[in-house]
């Protein structure tokens, strides 16, 4: 679809519109097309608004027009608002929904596009039948491998945070980064530059640094291998790793002085 130079001149009435709406809604293809054609121009007052993004409008355009279809399908004609009132945030939902996935992982702009029809497409067959489609199914919709369909889904999807919270337990949690391991995790304290500062622990708090930070043991499980409860675990853990904070501050301040005396 393009811009302007295909839209209608004649604007549509509100009246116009939800007849046309009505007839889209209950598959009359023709009656959607022209309730989508008719609104272009408010598609492309919206994609004025993201001139700055370093996006070809044209592209954000195309999208505009998905949003736009899926304001024409989803509208609730029992409600008595104006067409433009739903469909703005729609629209805006999906360029915004563009911008994002292409910001923070950039692939080709071919699967870009067909990450798109999959939706559209995933769309429409839900619509017509009521459950999401299969991989093979979208293959066979868009004229595509099934191994394609994989590649663009896969392609656009938002990078997992190392932070994000994977288990929650009465104030106990367990992030994406406490499950990564390597091969110096198996013998942490011959490892990492805080074995000097952590023999300075007493041993059941080395124990609970080790099987916290070093096993992936929640403090649940620490309590009960320790014979204390979970909310000791938990103040323990607070206090000591204020206590090595401490340390390898002074260390720092002491090496920097050290430093200084050489110069």
């Amino acid at each position: 679809m393009k811009p302007l130079e295909q839209s209608s001149d004649k604007l549509l009435s509100q009246g116009e519109m939800r007849d046309l709406i009505a007839r889209a809604q209950q598959g009359d293809h023709e009656a959607r097309k022209r309730m989508i054609e008719g609104n272009t121009r408010l598609v492309w007052s919206i994609v004025q608004r993201f001139t700055s993004r370093g996006v070809e409008l044209e592209d954000l355009f195309q999208i505009g027009c998905i949003g736009l279809m899926k304001s024409v399908d989803k509208f609730d004609l029992t409600y008595d608002v104006k067409f433009s009132t739903y469909a703005v945030p729609m629209i805006i939902g999906e360029i915004q929904r563009f911008l994002r996935d292409d910001g923070m992982v950039k692939v080709s702009r071919s699967i870009r596009e067909l990450n798109f029809k999959i939706r559209h497409a995933t769309d429409e067959f839900i619509k017509k039948n009521e459950h999401p489609p299969t991989i093979h199914e979208l293959a066979q919709v868009l004229g595509v491998t099934s191994e394609e369909i994989v590649t663009a889904s896969d392609a656009l999807r938002d990078p997992a945070s190392l932070h994000e919270q994977l288990y929650e337990s009465e104030g106990d949690s367990i992030t994406l980064m406490d499950q990564m391991k390597d091969e110096k995790s198996e013998q942490p304290f011959d490892y990492i530059p805080l074995k000097e500062v952590l023999t300075r622990l007493e041993p059941r708090e080395q124990s609970i640094i080790y099987l916290r930070y070093f096993s992936d043991c929640t403090q649940t499980e620490i309590a009960n291998r320790l014979g204390i409860s979970q909310v000791q675990v938990s103040r323990l853990e607070k206090k000591i790793l204020a206590q090595l904070k401490n340390w390898m501050a002074t260390s720092a301040t002491v090496e920097e002085e050290e430093v200084k005396k050489d110069i």
